[in-house]
């Protein structure tokens, strides 16, 4: 069995893929933006207690062609997930990097005779444009011309209809899946605080006042690491979207600050207890029926999806001490 590629091999949830490829006795070829990247994910995955002898990484980069070739060469099974580091509110700064490095791994798999790739898109690219009722399934999409839309959901949307369009159009027989979570919260294996980790931490920390005000839904890193999975091995996939995240009703900050205080007692003494300025979040409805009923989707509680990022987040120091 030739090795699976994972592309952005330092990130939260590409460190969980790959530990549980080589857990299972699979071999990995991950890559990395630059060669000094390679220890930390092989520090990551030996925190999920997996043997890093069958990782194998590369350089490449999704802002250059270099590397690209030698990542694919002799893969059949790529799960793409590096999205490029763009620090920046401008959309146009955001946009091309996603679009354009998205479009250069699918060439490469392409051209490499490469049979899926699984790729990790955003519940960004599907419910960021307004409905009268905001209930949104994998049929719906966000329009990147809404106004005032923000840099990053424009930038997922258009990478991902990309993305589809490339493979519809020019895809040469490669296969495409394309998965579609929330948030994504969970224990985390590297111990650099990215994302929804940064938000955890800044309300244990107590350098966040009060939480914002916002509804969504939660994915659990281990879930969507998981999905992934299935979504490779299933061959009815192919060509289809799927919105990964928690049964139940979505959350607000403020209920997740509530999850910890109830849950983690000093831990979580100082995890604000009010929102933001402004008007309380519509009523918000994401499904997931489609992951569940075609590729056996069985996500764990949010609740604990909550709790353990915490717990984590304190197990590796990377809280500071209660006062």
């Amino acid at each position: 069995m030739s090795e699976v590629l994972v592309t952005g091999g330092t990130g939260y949830l590409a460190t969980r893929l790959i530990a549980d490829l080589l857990l299972d006795g699979g071999s990995v070829r991950t890559t990395v933006r630059a060669p000094e990247r390679a220890a930390a994910v092989r520090e990551a995955v030996r925190r999920a207690g997996a043997d890093d002898a069958g990782l194998s990484v590369v350089v490449a980069s999704l802002t250059a062609d270099d590397g690209w070739a030698d990542a694919v060469e002799g893969v059949e099974e790529v799960h793409h997930l590096a999205s490029p580091m763009v620090q920046t509110t401008d959309p146009d700064a955001v946009v091309g990097p996603a679009r354009d490095g998205a479009l250069r791994l699918l060439r490469a798999a392409r051209d490499a005779g490469v049979r899926r790739v699984v790729l990790t898109s955003s519940f960004a690219a599907v419910g960021y444009t307004p409905k009268p009722v905001r209930d949104y399934d994998e049929t719906d999409w966000t329009d990147p011309d809404t106004p005032g839309l923000p840099a990053y959901p424009r930038s997922k949307a258009v990478a991902e209809r990309a993305a589809w369009d490339l493979v519809e159009r020019d895809g040469g027989g490669l296969e495409l899946v394309v998965l579609n979570p929330t948030w994504i919260a969970g224990p985390t294996l590297t111990t650099e605080a990215r994302s929804s980790l940064q938000l955890f931490i800044a309300m244990l920390d107590g350098t966040m006042s009060a939480v914002p005000r916002q509804r969504f839904g939660i994915a659990d890193v281990r879930d969507v690491a998981r999905l992934h999975r299935a979504a490779m091995r299933t061959p009815a996939a192919a060509g289809r979207r799927y919105l990964a995240l928690a049964d139940g009703p979505t959350r607000t900050f403020l209920d997740v600050a509530q999850v910890l205080r109830d849950r983690l007692g000093p831990l979580a003494a100082r995890v604000p207890t009010a929102e933001a300025a402004g008007d309380e979040p519509a009523p918000l409805q994401i499904r997931n029926d489609r992951a569940k009923a075609e590729l056996g989707f069985r996500p764990r509680p949010a609740e604990d999806t909550i709790v353990e990022t915490a717990t984590r987040l304190r197990d590796l120091g990377m809280l500071r001490e209660q006062g």
